[in-house]
């Protein structure tokens, strides 16, 4: 691990960002550029303190949790990633299978949707990001672990709650969908990667899964129109526009309704439904 070099690294993309870079709200009386060290250990969920020790060649080696954090917060490429991984002594993770880290591209356009349902999906279906009315409409899946975090995990392992979004004559239609989207990724990361432990798992979980994957079908698309369900404001049609990273390894989704409309209505209740239910958490 080489402490100098981390630390440095750290102030340097620290203070080459601005709040309005990471989505948040630049207040007055800001005496040097970039951001604080408090709002780095805000987007990374991490103390300020911890934080502090690593700019200051204080810290113990970080993880690597924490290092995927980090990275997220100060919106690195994926070649800084993989520097900042380095100079911490770990091993540098794999680009196209098990990673959180987001493009940075992609989460400066995601930072600036919040009057609408949006999330960041990798090649895998696996959740990576989500506002705060993507996860109104369709769950915290981002804060799912193992497995759980990928949507044809819940899909045809968990039924029951998985598919408690679509109505029941879309179900046949998206399953094809999620198998011939994971063999796509399985035929682009190979036989030894995440995207085979996931098949090799559904296999041994769900006879549907097996049915359609000797299938074949191999496609990476989306519904462009779909309705979603929702147990407390009904049914909710959307429009679905997806913006791919140039290897096609994430995906931004974003869910519209048509404008005036009562499904916009209907998304609009569910950002009031949801700061309500955080309100009253806290009580």
């Amino acid at each position: 691990m080489d402490r100098e070099a981390l630390a440095e690294f750290l102030r340097r993309r620290r203070g080459e960002l601005q709040p309005g870079d990471v989505g948040l709200t630049s207040g007055p009386r800001r005496r040097a550029p970039g951001l604080r060290r408090e709002e780095v250990a805000q987007l990374a969920l991490m103390s300020t303190e911890y934080y502090t020790r690593l700019e200051q060649q204080r810290g113990p080696q970080p993880s690597t949790q924490i290092l995927s954090s980090l990275a997220r917060a100060l919106r690195l490429t994926a070649d800084e990633r993989d520097y900042l991984y380095r100079t911490a002594g770990h091993a540098v993770p794999d680009r196209l299978g098990a990673t959180g880290h987001v493009a940075p591209a992609l989460h400066r356009v995601f930072d600036r949707l919040s009057d609408t349902p949006a999330l960041i999906i990798s090649a895998l279906g696996e959740t990576l990001l989500q506002n705060r009315l993507a996860a109104a409409l369709l769950g915290n899946n981002a804060g799912a672990t193992g497995w759980e975090r990928y949507e044809s995990w819940r899909w045809f392992v968990h039924p029951e709650t998985g598919r408690q979004h679509y109505p029941q004559s879309d179900h046949a239609r998206h399953s094809r969908t999620l198998v011939a989207g994971l063999r796509a990724a399985y035929g682009a990361m190979g036989t030894s990667s995440r995207a085979a432990e996931l098949v090799s798992e559904l296999h041994g979980s769900s006879a549907e899964f097996v049915e359609l994957w000797e299938q074949h079908e191999v496609a990476q698309r989306f519904a462009d129109h779909k309705v979603i369900i929702h147990p407390e404001v009904g049914s909710i049609e959307v429009d679905c526009q997806a913006l791919f990273t140039e290897d096609w390894s994430q995906a931004l989704l974003v869910l519209t309704a048509e404008p005036h409309s009562e499904d916009e209505e209907k998304i609009r209740l569910l950002g009031v439904l949801g700061v309500q239910r955080f309100s009253a958490s806290r009580q």
